[in-house]
C-alpha cells in the first residue's frame, strides 16, 4: 500500500485549495496513508487548515525562517529530507508545483510524472499530451519513489471534515546559499482567485484593447466571477500574464466559464476542457470556440454584454 506525502501550497498564511485536490488524487491511488508537508516560517495556521482536510492522516509542520518565501531551491532539499519512507511525493501542477517537483525528482534521481489527471492505481496514471488532444497512460517504477504533479482541474477538492494530528518536524537539509528572495510582484484584486473560482469570465483579442477590457471586469463583478484572458489578449497587452488561461497559462475547471471575444485556439481550450458549462460570445459564428461551447451567442460583445447585465438585474 502506498504512503503519500503532499507538499502544501500556500500564500500569505493561507492554504491553497490545490492541496485538497491533491488529497483527492492520492485517495484515487488507494493510498494507505496521506500526509501533508507544510514548509513555512510560521506554519501553525497553515498546518491547522491542512489538518482539517478529509483523508489526511498527519500534517508535518516545518518552521524555518528560510521558508518565508516559496523558493524551489530552498524547499526541494527539505522535501527530499522529509520524503524518506514515502512511496509518493505529490504537489499541484501549478506554478508552485511545476517549479518545485522537478528539483525534488532530480535530487531523488527519479523521473517525474507530470499532470496526473487520473490514477488507475498507485503506479499507473493518465495524463494529457499534445495540448490535451490525446491522453497517455504512463507507468512509474514500483521500486522507486513516485514524484508527480497533479492536474488540479481534474480533481474536486477533498472535504473539510478531517482532524489530522500536526507534528513539528526538524529537518536536516543543506540549504543553498546561491538563491535568495528579492521581491514578489503580484496583482492585487478583490475578485475571486482565477484557479479556484467557480465562475470565470475571460476576454480575448476580440475585446479590442486594454481600455475595452473594462467590459470584462464589469461583467465579472456583476456575477461574482474571476477574470481570465486568452494568450492573444495577454500578448496584445490588454491584461497582465497572470490572467492567462490555457496551455501556457492557468488550467482551470470552474462550474461556469464565459469566453468573450475568444476564437478558441487549441492552446486556450486545453486550459478549460474540465469546465462545467462553457458559454461563448463571439461575432464570428464560425469561431472554433462554438464547437465546444454549451451555449453560444453570435454578435457584438459590446451590445450583448450590456443586455446580459440588464437581464441579470
Amino acid at each position: 500500500m502506498s504512503k503519500v506525502l503532499i507538499v502544501a501550497e500556500h500564500l500569505n498564511g493561507k492554504l491553497n485549495s490545490s492541496t485538497a485536490r491533491c488529497v483527492t488524487c492520492a485517495k484515487q491511488m488507494g493510498a494507505a496513508s496521506i500526509e501533508v508537508l507544510v514548509l513555512a516560517d510560521a506554519p501553525d495556521a497553515i498546518a491547522a487548515e491542512a489538518a482539517k482536510i478529509e483523508g489526511v492522516s498527519k500534517v508535518l509542520s516545518v518552521a524555518n525562517a528560510a521558508n518565508a518565501h516559496a523558493l524551489a531551491a530552498v524547499y526541494a532539499p527539505q522535501v527530499v529530507a522529509a520524503a524518506a519512507g514515502y512511496s509518493h511525493v505529490l504537489a499541484p501542477s501549478t506554478t508552485f508545483g511545476k517549479d518545485l517537483l522537478p528539483r525534488v525528482a532530480a535530487l531523488l534521481g527519479v523521473a517525474q510524472v507530470s499532470d496526473i489527471m487520473h490514477a488507475d492505481d498507485a503506479h499507473t496514471f493518465q495524463r494529457p499530451i499534445y495540448a490535451g488532444n490525446a491522453i497517455i497512460t504512463v507507468q512509474a517504477p514500483a521500486d522507486q519513489t513516485v514524484v508527480a504533479t497533479v492536474r488540479t482541474a481534474s480533481y474536486a477538492a477533498a472535504g473539510a471534515g478531517g482532524s489530522a494530528t500536526v507534528e513539528a518536524l526538524n529537518l536536516s537539509a543543506e540549504l543553498p546559499s546561491h538563491t535568495r528572495f528579492l521581491e514578489l510582484q503580484q496583482g492585487k484584486s478583490d475578485r475571486p482567485d482565477l484557479q479556484s473560482a467557480s465562475r470565470v469570465v475571460s476576454g480575448g483579442r476580440g475585446v479590442g484593447s486594454a481600455e475595452n477590457f473594462r467590459v470584462i471586469y464589469g461583467f465579472a463583478d456583476k456575477i461574482g466571477a474571476a477574470v481570465g484572458a486568452s494568450r492573444a489578449a495577454v500578448d496584445a497587452g490588454y491584461v497582465p500574464s497572470d490572467l492567462q488561461v490555457g496551455q501556457t497559462g492557468k488550467i482551470i475547471a470552474p462550474e461556469l466559464y464565459i469566453a468573450i471575444g475568444i476564437s478558441g485556439a487549441i492552446q486556450h481550450l486545453t486550459g478549460i476542457k474540465d469546465a462545467g458549462t462553457i458559454v461563448a460570445i463571439n461575432k464570428d459564428g464560425e469561431a472554433p470556440i462554438f464547437e465546444i461551447a454549451d451555449i453560444g451567442l453570435v454578435g457584438d460583445l459590446f451590445k450583448l454584454i450590456p443586455e446580459l447585465e440588464q437581464a441579470i438585474g
